[in-house]
């Protein structure tokens, strides 16, 4: 259940950021390849669960995984994010992607077919062979020198079937293929049409492939602008009830509301919404170079965890087979009792039963084997992993912190995401506390005719009013104290306990930009400081 990636784009160049990055990746390598593999090994938790790990997998970039039912805009998401066509695109109505497709970095641009993709040991995919050929043949790399994919990789899937094409066989085993790649991304987003909200069975069996990994899912709610605000608020509201059916989780997952494309809005009404969506989910994404640690450790801790359960389970089947006769119908009971065990080894080695794979699942794997071939409970094997999940893993958290510390901060760069970090587009541009920043004139200045008038109301003394006299007019905000009290330390510019008329005006002004739902500034803005308050600039010499 992994998510690596190693190398990152930008400072991490630099010596003293590379060593950290391959000290922490060494350090999960080596815990992985002395703690954790010899269990798996002795248990056969390969061949029950996932595949061995190797160096691409702790060396690779993050990954993100599409998934969603065709036509609801996951290849014009990848390439409204890298804002150029990748090799192998193609974008329509029905169907068209029917392939697996690896958007990775390339210094020359173009494509791998999957048979010799599963065969190059510097990427993180070898391991997919075992889906055979008629996976293979719909799986493939699509590499172009793009300034996004230098952070983070993109896999791309075919739309999921609904209807009676659902029942066409693709020919491989579309939810294993899935469970795989969730194991080893970073995050999962599920994209929706706002017009097809439906949940088919394929699509069903999909999100429950993605068990164990609900904290990289996250939501898409695509091509928004193409309803209006009411008819918003009903498809909303129908998503979070057809996902509730399926995930089933108590934690309500975090949707993203938008139109994924470099096309104009169909329907403006709800743009600024759209505006503030795109840039939360653009941090998410942007901010998954600098978790890339964290998320490596993350996933060994719950591979450790579940080898650990699965060498429990193993051992204890092992144990209760009968030496000579009536071995056959032990296997049958022992595979029908197997919820009734999962409860006794909770009980007997304080087990979470969520740390547990699930049962039926289980139980179909098992009739395939001879349980007589299993190995007894071997202690040490445990202990190894005991030792490292209590000791080994706090000496690396250690590390990690020292990396975020000395490194600078990791985002994405390139492609979408430079659309909306510079310039007057930036997400709050002129807007609440950043209003006037680029005028001459001072902001507070157009309505301040009628803060003068509240201010003469209030019983001024030599130009002044009181802290009282000022707290009754505010108040009239219904603001909570705390609240005000910010905005009294920040319109008090010389802190005299008193506001003259253009303090007073300032106070107003915040007051209205935090009715307008903008946070206020935690620090007074140079535009926003009363010209009578500002220090005269240095005359030259």
């Amino acid at each position: 259940m992994f998510s690596w990636m190693g190398r990152q784009a930008g400072g991490r160049e630099r010596a003293g950021g590379a060593d950290a990055v391959q000290t922490v990746t060494g350090g999960l390598r080596s815990l992985y390849l002395r703690k954790v593999l010899p269990l798996e090994e002795a248990y056969r938790f390969h061949e029950f669960h996932s595949p061995a790990l190797e160096d691409a997998d702790f060396e690779n970039k993050p990954m993100i995984l599409l998934v969603g039912q065709y036509s609801t805009g996951k290849t014009t998401f990848i390439r409204y994010l890298l804002e150029q066509d990748f090799p192998g695109m193609r974008i329509g109505p029905e169907p068209t992607t029917d392939s697996f497709i690896a958007v990775m970095y390339g210094e020359t641009e173009g494509s791998t077919p999957g048979n010799a993709l599963v065969v190059d040991p510097k990427k993180p995919f070898r391991k997919l062979s075992r889906f055979g050929n008629a996976f293979l043949n719909r799986f493939m790399c699509s590499q172009l020198p793009n300034q996004v994919l230098k952070s983070i990789s993109i896999i791309d899937s075919p739309g999921i079937l609904s209807g009676e094409k659902q029942r066409i066989s693709r020919g491989y085993d579309f939810c294993q293929v899935l469970q795989w790649f969730a194991e080893r991304v970073d995050r999962i987003i599920l994209l929706f049409d706002a017009h097809k909200l439906d949940i088919s069975d394929e699509f069903s069996e999909a999100i429950k492939a993605f068990r164990g990994q609900d904290d990289k899912i996250r939501v898409v709610l695509n091509k928004a602008d193409q309803v209006d605000t009411q008819q918003l608020m009903r498809v909303y509201g129908a998503l979070m009830w057809s996902l509730g059916k399926v995930i089933n989780t108590p934690e309500v997952l975090r949707v993203y509301i938008g139109s994924f494309w470099a096309q104009p809005l169909q329907n403006t009404d709800n743009r600024r919404l759209f505006e503030a969506e795109a840039q939360d989910l653009f941090r998410d994404i942007q901010s998954l170079p600098q978790k890339a640690a964290v998320r490596k450790l993350n996933d060994l801790i719950k591979r450790a965890r579940l080898a650990k359960v699965h060498a429990y389970i193993i051992s204890h089947l092992k144990k209760e087979m009968p030496s000579v006769f009536g071995k056959e119908n032990k296997k049958r009971e022992l595979i029908s009792r197997l919820p009734e065990i999962y409860l006794q080894l909770q009980r007997e080695y304080q087990i979470s039963a969520g740390d547990f794979p699930e049962v039926k699942a289980m139980q179909e794997q098992l009739e395939s084997y001879d349980f007589t071939k299993f190995h007894s409970l071997k202690p040490k094997l445990i202990e190894a992993v005991d030792n490292m999940l209590s000791s080994k893993i706090s000496s690396l958290m250690n590390l990690i912190s020292q990396e975020e510390i000395s490194m600078p901060t990791q985002l994405v760069q390139g492609g979408a995401f430079d659309g909306t970090t510079e310039g007057p587009f930036n997400q709050g541009y002129g807007e609440g506390a950043k209003e006037g920043a680029d005028e001459e004139e001072w902001v507070v200045a157009k309505d301040k005719p009628i803060y003068d008038e509240l201010f003469y109301t209030l019983s001024p003394v030599n130009g002044k009013i009181s802290g009282v006299n000022a707290k009754k007019e505010m108040v009239t905000s219904k603001l909570p104290n705390s609240v005000l009290g910010k905005i009294w330390k920040l319109a008090d510019c010389d802190c005299d306990g008193m506001l003259d008329e253009e303090e007073f005006a300032l106070a107003k002004h915040l007051i209205k930009i935090k009715l307008d739902g903008y946070e206020l500034p935690s620090s007074l803005p140079a535009h926003l400081v009363p010209p009578s308050h500002r220090k005269p600039l240095p005359k030259a010499d």
